[in-house]
């Protein structure tokens, strides 16, 4: 099974973690089941970019994006070339290395 390793963030994983996820599975699904709690304010449903990941290392062995994500991806915050939407990039037979972005665009968990 592939690990996938996670990077310290400060809010979701505080230490890096390194976790196991069955091929076919997103990298989002990897993550919750985990007990990492990612933001994913559309359930999922490739309409926020809440849940924009940085695939650091693994990232040719992904699905390819669709437009639909590569639309959403030009508005989330720290955008790079390795950017993914994490319930859009499915897990293949090939280690991860992933980084969780500091910020997310999720108005809802804002204070106004």
């Amino acid at each position: 099974m592939p690990v996938i390793k996670i990077l310290p963030h400060p809010e979701y994983c505080p230490s890096g973690a390194e976790i196991t996820a069955p091929a076919g599975t997103s990298i989002c699904e990897a993550l919750l089941e985990n007990h990492i709690n990612i933001e994913h304010a559309c359930d999922m449903s490739c309409a926020c970019t809440t849940c924009h990941v940085i695939v650091r290392a693994g990232m040719e062995s992904l699905n390819e994006a669709e437009e639909e994500e590569e639309d959403l991806l030009d508005r989330a915050w720290g955008l790079e070339p390795q950017s993914r939407l994490s319930c859009q990039a499915i897990i293949a037979q090939k280690d991860l290395v992933v980084e969780i972005p500091k910020y997310s665009i999720n108005h809802a968990k804002e204070n106004h």
